[in-house]
């Protein structure tokens, strides 16, 4: 928690507040550069830090010592629980702006405790998860694998990128743990450290490939890259006149179009139809995009994405925010300049194909029978529900569903269309009303 969670708690249990009803709202006000959807994750985090929400002694003497707050405020943060309800969007929906990722109907105090951390989840993972289903749309069918993990900013960070890569449908991460975690087949390669260790290139190689034997990808660009892939054919040609087949060569530099053609042409020439080319080294979904494009694509069979993918490099801020729209029953709407928000607990209709969504306040029938919602109820009384337990594997599945009717104008990495999202006419109305009447 920030600190100012616990000073405004305070505040309101001083004024009798603490325990009205309240909803809170997070949702993001904008697109990050060059996005046309967002990719709502995070939500079992935050489900399960509201599960476990408490202060036990360690936190209780911490406060105290802080000399901020009274004993009976202490006091009745021990004895604090969540009881609330959340409604929140499926893992791996498309989300666009104003739309609500999830909403929380709980005390006012305890609602508005859980700001800090909810936001950090959602907004981490959303960011995240849209980056990578971004480059694994680039990618065109082709694998991805993630090799970022020693870039990610920080060992937690690292782990929801490989948690990401699962939800998405990237099926691999150099990263042991995320792999373990997440049921992701592990995959790594060699780093040019081992060619460097080594008196020459293909004695380099050779040892790693006796070793790895049909798991040995080969590392092509220590020195120049010509000369590492004929290296690469010569020892994948003596391992194959054995009767074993190496994995993979691997371009981590240059012009990677050109030099995958250089590569596929060599090891056709041996016969070594089997060997695949893997490209690696500063990538990210344009680059990819670039590689996969056209009618005579570069002969690349997997892409290895790291740091950029994993920072969400070109956009590494979402504009996500956690807003109470409704206070003892009152729907509450802030009115600040470019800061606006729209009052009441909401829900979001959609119809097939995206063809727009429609903002609505919760409680209003569907606009049509065509339009399904998309927050449903995912913890009622602080216990989840059947949908709050839904499995990474299911959340996966519900992802390709999205992706796949995602229309192409919407999922263009560079200049994407808006999308239409409107009000209901409940909703227009009560805005009006609240921005007719003074405050």
């Amino acid at each position: 928690m920030d600190l100012y969670e616990l000073t405004m708690a305070q505040a309101f249990w001083s004024a009798g507040m603490a325990e009205l009803p309240s909803t809170f709202s997070l949702f993001t006000r904008s697109l990050p550069k060059q996005r046309g959807y967002l990719v709502a994750a995070g939500m079992d985090d935050c489900l399960s830090w509201v599960e476990r929400l408490a202060f036990g002694p360690l936190e209780l003497s911490a406060l105290e010592e802080l000399g901020v707050f009274p004993a009976q405020f202490l006091d009745w943060l021990g004895d604090l629980r969540f009881q609330g309800d959340v409604r929140a969007v499926p893992e791996g929906t498309v989300v666009f702006p104003d739309e609500p990722i999830l909403e929380v109907d709980a005390p006012l105090a305890v609602a508005q405790m859980a700001e800090t951390y909810l936001l950090n989840q959602a907004t981490l993972q959303t960011t995240l998860a849209t980056k990578v289903s971004r480059c694994r749309q680039a990618a065109r069918g082709r694998p991805l694998a993630e090799f970022g993990f020693r870039h990610a900013q920080g060992l937690d960070a690292g782990m929801k990128v490989a948690r990401a890569c699962r939800l998405v449908g990237v099926g691999a991460t150099s990263n042991l743990a995320g792999a373990l975690e997440y049921g992701l087949e592990v995959s790594g390669t060699m780093a040019h450290s081992f060619v460097q260790a080594h008196e020459d290139e293909v004695s380099a190689l050779r040892n790693l490939a006796q070793a790895l034997g049909p798991r040995a990808t080969l590392l092509a660009d220590t020195f120049d890259t010509e000369r590492g892939i004929a290296a690469v054919v010569q020892v994948a040609s003596e391992m194959h006149q054995r009767g074993v087949e190496v994995a993979a060569i691997r371009l981590d530099s240059g012009d990677l179009d050109e030099l995958s053609r250089i590569a596929r042409h060599a090891l056709d020439a041996a016969g070594l139809f089997a060997v695949k080319v893997i490209v690696t080294g500063g990538l990210d979904e344009y680059r990819i995009a670039k590689l996969t494009a056209g009618p005579d694509p570069a002969p690349i069979d997997s892409f290895g994405v790291g740091s950029a993918m994993v920072v969400s490099a070109d956009a590494p801020l979402t504009d996500t925010v956690y807003k109470l729209v409704s206070c003892d029953g009152r729907p509450v709407r802030k009115t600040s300049a470019g800061k606006v928000t729209l009052p009441g607990p909401k829900q979001v209709w959609r119809v097939p194909g995206f063809a727009g969504d429609v903002l609505a306040l919760r409680d209003e029938p569907a606009p049509s029978e065509a339009h399904r919602p998309l927050l449903e109820l995912v913890m009622r009384a602080g216990q989840r529900t059947e949908a709050g337990r839904r499995s990474l594997g299911e959340a996966s599945s519900h992802h390709a569903k999205e992706i796949a009717c995602l229309p192409a104008d919407l999922a263009d990495l560079e200049a994407p269309a808006p999308f239409r999202l409107r009000l209901s006419p409940e909703l227009e109305a009560l805005v009006a009303r609240m921005d007719s009447s003074p405050i």
